[in-house]
């Protein structure tokens, strides 16, 4: 037995690219089932194709394939064909979507002079697919129909804080065309808070100090973004409901009731349009009124006004409103021990134009891994103890669509068996980045150790680690010098994970690298194999880096002996959350006092004295008594029930698993299922399609998560009375998980 052990531990150092000490056993497995399992992840390793991924990065790339255009069908066969003849049980599951697509973009000044916009992106001659003819135009998808005239105000960000520095001067965006920077929040936030103002249309362009010549050198030179570069994208109210906007918590099958386009909840109501900075700059040139704030100011050799007017636009947009065929492939490999036990792994399949960097080069990964993983079934004889399912979904960019068809479509079966959904969403070269459920954490970390970063020679952990340790971020920093524990991230919205997570209270985690170049091609044109493969991963070496994290993530989540859950990090987690409570209650009573001073001071009447038509603000309610003790006591008792929990697992791993496969599979079930405990029928307020009471998309930041946010939002916009609510609701929700994780306890004593 001592020779097998050292055999199997040779054969270990001999392959992986394992940076812990060989000895550590994986969280889940026996000591001798850790060991086999190191060496099938050495095994994976060694077979991961660098060629392969490259060889179909290239041809899924090579040719539009939006949502509705011929090549997103083409690209679904192609994709469902190679499952098939990986020896997977395949299918191709049809959606019927609204899919809009612009007939008439028009974009001109009018005032002071006469320019129009060209709304077009170059073609560049070192990128062979950058001038292709059915390429959909620069547009936001699900922005109305619509032609105005007005004024326009620079808006910055378009955040709360820039529309009341705006408001400080006395300057109002009612009945004018804003035009704002991309970043801060999600697109479709900046025309949402737009049109609250008052706003009649918006436009959004990147600015070359974000993203562009002030950054380095610009495509195809280097990897910024081109001057006549633009970021599509959908502008659907994402943070109210993601998925098909006619057919709301139902699936869009062929024969679905649908809306009438007026019915829709999720649509912003003002004309909206993405635009170049090559665009933006003549319309910011012709602005005057206010110098912008020095925080406002881009890389545009103009100087920065606010505005409004004298520039003067005429708007006109018109939209082909078809109801179009997405197509999600769904692959399944059937477990031996636990076949109801399903572990998903998805990517998107669609793009705006080409996508290379997103989806595909998420997409090439989890197709490398499904091969991999049947060649090595197919040669040793190998299955996963639980079933593993490869999911390529459509219609993604327009808002999550083809995941959420099928979640709504399958709700059910997957909250009974959805062990955890692994998504990926793109990839580059960098730094190791995952968020997710925190009862996946320790498990995790593990994995972030164990892979090599492959141009740094160091754990994926520890680069991140050694970034961490230079934060200006003091709780980033200080967790950086006290341990190496890998930290997942909350997860907000913005991808496939969302309709399993926030929806259906699934675990989930969304996984890449990157960090290295943070925009470009982002949505444009641009995003190439050629752009991809020259810039964002030259040699594939952080998309195969990516394949070995996840292949672990999935092997180890379908092979292991019980599931590897840990749920003292996510107490550890939330108590962290609701600390972050007291400090925006504070927060928030500070800014109330501060407006109300302002208000009382005449400060807003002495602005508006220099403008027509403004309206004073009124005074803010004053922040009233919160009871947080219910919030309170259910995070202690959350502590409690998860210390206790853990100290059982760890008894239970030392004595070797020992339970019938009829107890693990009860087992394994109070734990994934224990996150749908987190989750209410009625949802969160004013948006009832997300039911997670600890991790959601913010309300007003769109992609960017909010932590406890019943909670949170109800302080953050003045709701008193619904925070006290929520702070409840929060507290049933916790206390409902402890019951379940003291049944996982008694279980395991």
């Amino acid at each position: 037995m001592a020779l097998s052990t050292l055999l199997k531990s040779t054969l270990f150092f001999a392959a992986t690219t394992m940076a812990l000490n060989a000895n550590e056993v994986i969280r889940g497995f026996t000591p001798d089932n850790s060991e086999d399992q190191y060496i099938l992840e050495a095994e994976l390793d060694k077979r991961i194709n660098i060629q392969n991924m490259d060889e179909w990065m290239k041809y899924i790339s090579s040719k539009p394939h939006a949502t509705g255009q011929p090549f997103d069908k083409e690209v679904a066969e192609f994709i469902a064909g190679k499952f098939t003849e990986w020896g997977y049980d395949t299918e191709i599951k049809t959606y019927h979507v609204l899919m809009p697509t612009p007939k008439v973009r028009v974009v001109e000044l009018v005032e002071p002079y006469e320019w129009t916009a060209s709304l077009e992106e170059a073609a560049v001659p070192e990128d062979p697919t950058s001038g292709q003819d059915d390429r959909l135009p620069i547009y936001h998808s699900y922005s109305p129909d619509g032609e105005v005239t007005a004024e326009v105000v620079f808006v910055n960000q378009g955040l709360r804080a820039d529309y009341e520095d705006l408001e400080r001067r006395g300057i109002s965006v009612e009945g004018k065309i804003i035009l704002a920077k991309y970043g801060g929040s999600w697109r479709g936030i900046k025309p949402k808070m737009a049109e609250e103002k008052g706003a009649i249309g918006a436009l959004i362009y990147s600015d070359p100090a974000d993203d562009g010549y002030g950054r380095g050198a610009v495509y195809p030179i280097g990897p910024w973004k081109h001057p006549t570069g633009a970021q599509r994208g959908s502008i659907m109210d994402l943070p109210t409901r993601p998925g098909d906007p006619l057919t709301p918590y139902r699936p869009a099958t062929e024969d679905a009731d649908r809306l009438d386009l007026d019915e829709v909840e999720i649509f912003v109501g003002i004309p909206t349009l993405p635009i170049s900075y090559a665009d933006a700059q003549p319309i910011l040139e012709a602005l005057g009124g206010p110098v912008a704030p020095e925080r406002w100011r881009g890389g545009l050799p103009i100087t920065y006004h606010m505005g409004p007017g004298p520039a003067k636009l005429h708007m006109k947009l018109e939209f082909n409103w078809d109801v179009v065929p997405a197509y999600n492939v769904i692959a399944k490999m059937e477990g031996s021990d636990y076949p109801d036990q399903w572990v998903i792994r998805g990517n998107h399949h669609d793009a705006w134009v080409h996508g290379a960097a997103d989806p595909i080069s998420g997409l090439v990964v989890e197709m490398e891994e499904a091969r991999v993983l049947s060649e090595y079934a197919e040669e040793t004889g190998w299955r996963p103890k639980r079933t593993l399912v490869f999911a390529a979904w459509g219609a993604e960019e327009q808002g999550l669509i083809g995941s959420v068809e099928w979640v709504e479509d399958n709700a059910s079966e997957l909250s009974e068996k959805v062990v955890a959904y692994i998504n990926t969403d793109g990839n580059g070269a960098g730094f190791l980045n995952a968020g997710g459920s925190h009862t996946l954490e320790t498990f995790f970390s593990q994995i972030a150790h164990a892979v090599t970063d492959p141009i740094q020679g160091m754990s994926s952990a520890d680069r991140v680690r050694s970034r961490n340790l230079m934060s200006t971020n003091s709780q980033t920093r200080r967790r950086a010098e006290e341990s190496g524990h890998y930290y997942l991230s909350a997860l907000g919205s913005g991808s496939d994970y969302s309709g399993f997570f926030q929806h259906l209270g699934v675990p989930a985690m969304n996984i890449s690298y990157g960090g290295e170049f943070d925009g470009g091609s982002y949505h444009t044109n641009y995003d190439s194999y050629y752009y991809y493969t020259t810039f964002r991963d030259p040699g594939l070496h952080y998309t195969k880096a990516l394949g070995s994290v996840t292949s672990r993530i999935v092997t180890r989540l379908a092979n292991a002996d019980v599931l590897p859950f840990q749920f003292g990090n996510f107490a550890r987690t939330v108590s962290e959350y609701a600390d972050e409570m007291f400090s925006a209650m504070e927060q928030t009573r500070s800014e109330v006092e501060r407006h109300n001073r302002l208000v009382q001071a005449g400060h807003y009447t002495a602005a508006a004295n220099i403008r027509e038509s403004f309206q004073e603000p009124e005074l803010r309610e004053e922040v009233p008594y919160i009871n947080l003790s219910p919030m309170l006591n259910s995070v202690h008792r959350l502590r409690m029930s998860a210390a206790a929990f853990d100290a059982a697992y760890n008894n239970m791993a030392e004595s070797g698993y020992r339970l019938s496969n009829d107890d693990v599979n009860k087992l394994d079930k109070l734990m994934y299922q224990i996150e749908s405990k987190l989750t209410r029928p009625e949802g969160l307020p004013r948006r009832p399609w997300y039911r997670h009471h600890i991790y959601a998309p913010g309300y007003y930041t769109g992609y960017g998560v909010k932590t406890l946010p019943g909670v949170r939002e109800g302080i953050e916009e003045y709701k008193w009375q619904e925070t006290q609510e929520q702070m409840a609701k929060l507290a049933e929700v916790l206390n409902a998980y402890c019951d379940q994780l003291d049944q996982a306890t008694a279980m395991m004593q």
